[in-house]
């Protein structure tokens, strides 16, 4: 009896010396990610070196190497926690909308995205600026990146399937490529609003970027209502109905 009381206490004592352990690397490789991003910051994705983490978190490289093998297992964590950041606030967005019409929910998505930029920028940069020289995203960054995509993809095969989604013009040079599009992206979306929504979706980053890094610099100074006005466009040329809000101060006569 007293033989199985001690196997079972020193189980117990395995199995929360284990917790222990996981828990102590969740701490460590969360303080590596963080301290990672501070050199992004400062120096960029460039620069970023497992040997400067390690010196500024007063680790050995060597134990360093046990959570991150190289610099690219760091940048691709680093680009999966964004991209997974960057869709969780989108579908906030869309869970804040619901109900509203589609273009709205849309819009609601597209200012999510900014405010995120804004509100992340070193990290935007990551994912959407210059690509890091020497490095190549593996392909389970893909699930990540998709997230925003494919929140307003779903809005706007909502729409269509509540008859509330026009469909855009198309060359006819330009159908085999949209039939493709489709096929790839959007089976059960006319190839019209696959071109339509991958058009939309480079330009939605190109407005984010634009602002973010500085091109709109004494161009566009009042960015929200710009913004909000742009999405609505951008709504309106994947076929959603948009309806801008009338000013409601009237013009003086001419």
């Amino acid at each position: 009896m007293s033989t199985s009381q001690g196997s079972t206490s020193s189980a117990g004592s395995g199995n929360a010396s284990l917790g222990a352990r996981a828990r102590a690397r969740v701490e460590v490789t969360a303080a590596i990610k963080d301290e990672a991003r501070r050199q992004l910051a400062a120096e960029g994705a460039v620069k970023l070196s497992l040997r400067a983490v390690a010196r500024e978190l007063g680790m050995v490289s060597s134990a360093l190497y046990r959570y991150f093998p190289s610099r690219d297992d760091l940048l691709t964590a680093l680009i999966i926690d964004a991209y997974d950041s960057l869709g969780e606030s989108a579908e906030a967005a869309l869970a804040r909308a619901d109900g509203a019409a589609p273009a709205e929910r849309w819009i609601a998505v597209c200012e999510a995205v900014r405010a995120w930029a804004l509100g992340h920028p070193h990290e935007y940069a990551l994912i959407y600026g210059s690509p890091v020289p020497g490095y190549t995203a593996p392909e389970e960054t893909i699930p990540p990146a998709a997230r925003v995509g494919l929140v307003l993809i779903g809005i706007v095969r909502d729409a269509l399937r509540d008859h509330g989604l026009a469909r855009p013009p198309l060359p006819a040079a330009l159908r085999p490529e949209a039939e493709r599009m489709a096929a790839d992206l959007t089976p059960d979306l006319p190839p019209e609003t696959a071109v339509a929504l991958v058009a939309a979706w480079a330009q939605l980053y190109g407005l984010v970027g634009f602002e973010l890094f500085g091109q709109f610099h004494r161009v566009v100074e009042d960015r929200g209502p710009f913004f909000r006005h742009a999405a609505g466009q951008l709504a309106h040329g994947v076929g959603l109905v948009y309806a801008p809000p009338q000013d409601p101060t009237p013009r003086p006569p001419d």
